[in-house]
């Protein structure tokens, strides 16, 4: 095959950011051009539009440049069956790393919105925060607010500015009463970002309501393992989580994946084959790629190489669910998206939340360290289908019961949470919280957003699988 070096392969069903890394303006334009020379070579070969790549190419320019200049890019009148997600990185060490989580950040996730509406306003609302981080360490919460940074608040002006760069940074909080009045107090807390790695597997827990028995986990990514440690541990913990869930009897369940974008296809599979009404013969995908690898992987590979099974699991509790709820967002994607559409052929699958992001395709990471580059190829590669050959969630899966997340956020696990809330009311046929409550829980539903943290998350949002 080409000289390159695979580490990872991913299925980017995803929404991902380009990151652009600083370039040093002295490099040799001659190492550009040999850079840019394997990155045609490998897209050529792998890149799912091959036969779209620009007759002519300019090898002289700097890679990320030329790198974009071969894309099919994506237009919703001329080319609505573009390549929206492809990126490159300048460091390929560093991008591995990221997806396996491990990112400097200070461990807190966020969305900015403007607040009160029609205002210039904004406020950043913590999401959650990762356990051990700068952040919870410094006391941040999930459903905090901040309405300061380094002592300026925030405007539509310089929400960008004030949030940017790695350095550290001092957060004033503020409150929304009842009423929905923003009032700034006189809490600061400094935090200074880390190399810290994400445990996906936050939260989990059960809910008894008369007979129904129900088991509510929150997965922030698909994540097979830490970077640098045991491979496997946090598909362990969620096993070990469905071995209690199973033990518990539930007869219901609720998957939190409102902040998931994506991560590793064997973490997808671990999930489906845990939650599913499935066998080990049952097919969780199947993946498309151009003619010319599909000929050579299948020489090289035979076809099943472009399917992947369920996977036995004793702790599987398919069998005894009456109720399988998905909670979604704008921000759940590929990943997500791969276990609703494969799961959705052996059982119902109910989504209570806000419309996905439609991430069906997927790329792999190319590298080649031992000839001397750098960089880290991210190219689309595939389109992902379900057994029954379906891949129509290119625009995202609607939800069923739509639910919105206002400014007001609740600890997970309260069913004051207008998704969780939704969802209880589903499986049980009636309100777990008081009138009065359910109407508070509404607040700041019209608060416009601005953009998320989880945009940003290590992975760039995608979905990828160890070969």
């Amino acid at each position: 095959m080409k000289n390159l070096h695979i580490r990872t392969v991913f299925l980017a069903l995803s929404f991902a950011l380009l990151f652009w890394s600083c370039r040093d303006k002295t490099v040799d334009p001659a190492t550009d051009t040999q850079t840019n020379n394997w990155i045609l070579e490998q897209m050529k070969y792998w890149y799912y539009w091959n036969d779209k790549i620009p007759a002519s190419t300019d090898p002289s320019q700097k890679p990320d440049v030329f790198f974009n200049s071969l894309l099919y890019k994506y237009d919703a009148a001329a080319r609505p069956d573009g390549d929206r997600f492809s990126w490159i990185e300048e460091s390929a060490d560093e991008l591995k790393a990221s997806l396996s989580g491990e990112t400097k950040t200070t461990g807190m996730h966020y969305k900015l919105n403007y607040y009160p509406t029609g205002s210039t306003n904004v406020i950043l609302v913590v999401l959650y925060t990762l356990p051990g981080s700068p952040a919870a360490k410094a006391g941040i919460k999930r459903g905090d607010v901040i309405s300061s940074i380094n002592d300026q608040k925030l405007t539509g002006a310089n929400y960008a500015q004030l949030t940017s760069g790695d350095g550290a940074k001092t957060y004033t909080l503020a409150t929304i009463d009842e009423s929905g009045l923003l009032q700034e107090s006189t809490q600061k807390r400094e935090i200074v970002p880390v190399t810290f790695q994400e445990d996906p597997v936050h939260f989990d827990t059960t809910f008894q309501y008369g007979s129904n028995k129900v088991g509510y986990l929150v997965y922030q990514q698909f994540i097979p393992g830490p970077n640098g440690g045991n491979q496997k541990e946090y598909d362990q913990k969620l096993e070990t989580i469905f071995g209690k869930f199973k033990s518990g009897q539930i007869n219901s369940l609720i998957v939190d994946l409102r902040y998931n974008p994506g991560g590793y296809v064997s973490s997808a599979t671990t999930l489906a084959s845990l939650i599913g009404k499935v066998t080990a013969n049952d097919v969780f995908y199947y993946k498309e790629y151009n003619a010319k690898v599909t000929v050579e992987l299948e020489k090289r590979y035979g076809k099943e190489y472009f399917f992947e099974k369920f996977v036995a699991k004793t702790q599987n509790v398919g069998g005894q669910l009456s109720n399988l709820i998905i909670l979604t967002s704008p921000r759940s994607a590929s990943a997500s998206e791969l276990l609703i559409n494969g799961l959705k052929p052996f059982m119902p699958v109910t989504l209570v939340g806000g419309k996905t992001v439609g991430k069906n395709v997927g790329s792999i990471t190319l590298s080649d360290e031992k000839a001397g580059i750098k960089w880290g190829l991210q190219p689309i590669v595939t389109k992902s289908f379900n057994s029954l050959k379906k891949s129509d969630y290119s625009v995202g899966f609607t939800p069923d019961f739509a639910a919105v997340e206002g400014v007001k956020i609740y600890p997970y696990g309260d069913p004051h949470d207008p998704l969780l809330g939704e969802a209880l009311f589903h499986i049980t046929g009636s309100r777990v919280v008081r009138k009065s409550a359910e109407t508070q829980r509404s607040l700041g539903q019209d608060a416009v957003e601005i953009q998320s943290s989880i945009e940003n998350k290590a992975g760039g949002s995608n979905m990828f699988f160890d070969r």
